[in-house]
């Protein structure tokens, strides 16, 4: 095996496999333009919390660092919807004893960076890449300086300069796409020594074309993401005055304007940013290969950006073993193998934008969920709902999906007139059934 590897990128992705290939033997050296986030008191960047669920637990677990991080973890068991006239609603997740879990990113970098560290992997902060010479699998950085290594792995995020060195050879295949609505992160304060509001769901204010979602941190307090449209008759275009935002959140979320008590100061000075898709394929060049944003940069609306990103990581060495470590076979094995996951949770994770910002608001679409819940109790070898099958197990996302695209007909029952608290669920089960052994013959 040849046992050295360049790792681009010091995130979440390229800490935590750094990790897991030094504990395998690899001489691991990893390479991030920012300085070290550890000594740097200003050291923050995008979405400040993340959701940490089943996906990312196993290869937490996996690379050894898991009982360092889950003292910081806060668990969301659910769903809690604000409507207008700040009346509460709360969705489970999954069924008792099922919840995902707020992680501050920032917290969870760090730990990994040092984790990696006691494990031998080299980390040059300050080193950003410049070009890539995907021939010699040598990275160029702005400093002058350059590495070669056997293999080069780029979890350099959503923008990643592998990619762009691979987007300029023959037969690669990329595309994105930005959605209209743009997202801006505020601050729910601390109430004191408490919560401002209870701390263990995830916090929505669904309003059909937009919403606002919280989730709660360590010091007590809740970040806060609106996600609205840039332009449009609301949108952010129209909130550029103190008035003007304090009005649009009077009108739309009145009990979390009363929560925070510097709106205007914390929307004026906080960035408004974009939400994008990216998509290419293949993930690798000679021995050179994508992972995480890079490969695969999704919207956040599942809560599985990073899950999904770490799941490549176990993937990763779990096919490893199964190559023996052969780069050759495995680089492209993996990235055949991943990418209709990878698609699949990018459609699924927009798809959710919907359920979130406008169905879970809606009486219908409560009362299929109450059926799903039905189902699940009582024939839970056949039936698991969609967002349990992507947060709560380690179904591929790509049949995943497909199998909630069959549920989704099957709850198209309710269209036709089925009462939903029947007590005979027999039928529903049974129209699954007959779908998925037709879904099966066709796969063969």
């Amino acid at each position: 095996m040849d046992k050295d590897i360049n790792i681009l990128g010091a995130g979440l992705v390229g800490s935590l496999l750094g990790s897991m290939l030094a504990k395998k033997g690899f001489e691991v050296n990893v390479y991030e333009m920012r300085n070290d986030p550890r000594n740097d008191l200003m050291a923050g960047g995008r979405s400040i919390n993340l959701a940490l669920s089943d996906r990312g637990i196993k290869a937490l677990q996996l690379a050894g660092a898991y009982d360092k991080i889950a003292a910081e973890l806060i668990p969301m068991n659910g769903r809690m919807m604000h409507d207008l006239e700040g009346n509460l609603t709360f969705q489970p997740y999954g069924k008792s004893g099922q919840f995902i879990n707020s992680v501050s990113r920032l917290g969870l970098n760090k730990l990994l960076i040092s984790h990696a560290e006691s494990q031998g992997v080299n980390f040059h902060f300050e080193h950003k890449c410049a070009d890539v010479d995907l021939a010699k699998t040598t990275a160029h950085f702005e400093n002058s300086s350059s590495a070669t290594s056997s293999v080069l792995i780029g979890a350099d995020g959503a923008f990643s300069k592998l990619r762009m060195a691979m987007q300029k050879t023959d037969r690669f295949n990329f595309e994105q796409h930005y959605i209209e609505h743009g997202y801006k992160e505020l601050t729910i304060p601390a109430k004191g020594d408490d919560f401002a509001m209870e701390p263990n769901y995830l916090h929505i204010w669904p309003r059909g074309h937009f919403m606002l979602i919280a989730l709660p941190n360590q010091d007590k307090s809740f970040t806060c993401t609106l996600f609205l449209p840039f332009e449009g008759e609301v949108s952010f275009e129209h909130l550029n005055t103190n008035e003007e935002v304090s009005a649009f959140f009077e009108q739309y979320f009145s009990d979390a304007l009363n929560l925070i008590p510097d709106l205007t100061d914390q929307f004026s000075s906080n960035p408004t940013a974009s939400l994008v898709t990216m998509k290419c394929d293949p993930w690798v060049r000679n021995r050179s290969l994508l992972m995480g944003d890079a490969a695969h940069a999704i919207v956040p609306f599942y809560g599985q950006g990073m899950n999904a990103g770490f799941e490549d990581c176990t993937l990763f060495m779990e096919m490893g073993d199964q190559f023996n470590f052969d780069w050759d076979e495995l680089l492209p094995h993996f990235s055949k193998n991943r990418k209709k996951d990878a698609d699949a949770i990018a459609e699924l994770a927009l798809k959710n934008f919907t359920e979130m910002r406008d169905k879970v608001a809606d009486l219908h679409f409560l009362s299929k969920k109450k059926l799903e819940a039905r189902l699940h109790k009582a024939y839970p070898e056949q039936w698991l709902p969609l967002y349990s099958m992507v947060t709560f197990s380690h179904i591929g996302y790509s049949k995943a999906l497909n199998i909630g695209k069959l549920q989704e007909k099957v709850l198209s029952y309710l269209d036709e007139g089925f009462d939903p608290e029947a007590e005979n669920l027999e039928p529903i089960i049974e129209r699954f059934n007959a779908l998925m052994q037709d879904a099966e013959k066709a796969a063969r």
